[in-house]
């Protein structure tokens, strides 16, 4: 028998002073009320109660139980029920990782706000490309961006941005403004490994697609060091629009390709678990989902 439900009989049946107004609150019959009792009785090997005929009492060993059942199930009742709080209300440290720039520029914002309305939360961010293991590390959610591979997480789509083809007008003067993606074997195009598709850039056309293999003088594990060094007229870059728009719009980049479009770049979010989620972590997805789609419609429009 489970110990705990025991004890909880042999409570409800001090307080009531008899087995059967113990087995009434606890809707059981009188015969599994007395299995209860006489289990933890042997189990402790003591006499909990005295018996006659008309009168149930407790023993003085039973008195002195009692009050230590009676702590300990107040102790349970209180855990469970921060336990319960925990999920409903989102509380604790919400451990998350995400890609450097778009951790710092998107996902900050965000969590500023969250934290605001949630003042029990803490949070701990780690930004980086990829995690090694969510697990391991201890990760509630992974922010990660472009298509995912094989995983046994759980994966949850955030948001879409475009991606942009650009390059410095002063590059273009220098080396010639590419027409069609096939161009772009003649150019020096910077490389972004911390975002797929990596040197692997795809274009459509209609019903045409083209996957091209691109390289260049120079590549990043993060975004920005290329988006300068593009900036400068280093190279031509593939990269989301949220990253270059501002560039593109004082004119320190230019587009080009603008013909074909682009897969677009996906940001997903990554956790161990789809079953009993956290309060933390379920309404931190859906604030940063939401918090997410107005930038991206803006970011499009901006982009028209």
């Amino acid at each position: 028998m489970d110990k705990l439900t025991s004890m909880t009989v042999f409570v409800r049946v001090a307080h009531n002073g008899s087995f059967v107004g113990g087995a009434r609150d606890l809707s059981i019959s009188r015969a599994m009320t007395t299995k209860h009792i006489m289990h933890l009785e042997k189990k402790l090997g003591v006499r909990l109660f005295n018996r006659t005929t008309r009168q149930l009492s407790l023993t003085e060993i039973g008195s002195a139980y009692l009050d230590r059942c009676q702590q300990v199930l107040s102790d349970v009742n209180e855990m469970e029920a921060s336990v319960t709080h925990m999920h409903t209300e989102p509380q604790g440290t919400l451990r998350l990782s995400a890609p450097t720039v778009f951790g710092t520029s998107y996902i900050t914002p965000a969590l500023s706000e969250f934290i605001e309305l949630h003042p029990k939360l803490n949070i701990d961010l780690i930004l980086q490309s990829n995690p090694s293991n969510l697990i391991d590390d201890g990760i509630d959610i992974a922010i990660l961006l472009g298509a995912l591979e094989n995983s046994s997480f759980i994966a949850r789509k955030l948001a879409s941005y475009e991606l942009v083809v650009c390059g410095a007008p002063r590059y273009f003067e220098k080396r010639g403004t590419p027409q069609e993606p096939q161009d772009l074997k003649q150019h020096n195009c910077l490389i972004n490994l911390a975002m797929p598709p990596y040197d692997q850039w795809k274009f459509h056309q209609g019903h045409t697609k083209t996957s091209l293999k691109v390289s260049g003088s120079f590549q990043a594990n993060i975004a920005d060091p290329i988006r300068i060094a593009s900036i400068q007229g280093t190279g031509i870059v593939m990269l989301p629009s949220y990253m270059v728009n501002e560039d593109i719009n004082k004119g320190h980049l230019q587009a080009i390709l603008t013909n074909y479009s682009l897969p677009p770049l996906q940001v997903n979010a990554v956790y161990p678990h789809r079953k009993y989620l956290s309060a933390k972590v379920s309404d931190f997805l859906t604030f940063l989902q939401d918090w997410l789609t107005p930038l991206n419609e803006t970011k499009r429009k901006n982009n028209d």
